[in-house]
């Protein structure tokens, strides 16, 4: 796993207890448009890959940093569900706003 994939996985489990989430790739489209995400997650083994594929492009449109990470199910269990989910947007930092700006930053 990335450094980048561990910071994401961190981000969203301190703002998913001390900020906002919207899971799954409708919602974080919706947190994109409106500009409301902080931070984008999306995970690679989404098939089909059409699902998340516009969310790179328009969190770069945005200027939203935007990380892919390995598997859905680490990405749904990081965001407190059971099962997995395509993509996960931070809308409320919380006290991950730290680790967001480091991920911005980096890239």
């Amino acid at each position: 796993m990335t450094q980048a994939a561990e910071k994401a996985f961190e981000a969203i489990e301190i703002a998913k207890n001390t900020g906002k989430l919207k899971k799954g790739s409708n919602e974080v489209t919706k947190s994109l448009e409106k500009g409301t995400a902080k931070l984008v997650v999306i995970a690679k083994d989404i098939t089909p890959a059409e699902i998340v594929m516009h969310l790179p492009l328009l969190a770069k449109e945005k200027n939203i940093p935007c990380i892919e990470v390995g598997s859905k199910d680490e990405l749904g269990a990081a965001a407190g569900l059971s099962v997995g989910t395509a993509a996960v947007a931070i809308v409320q930092e919380g006290e991950a706003k730290k680790l967001i700006k480091e991920l911005a930053e980096g890239h």
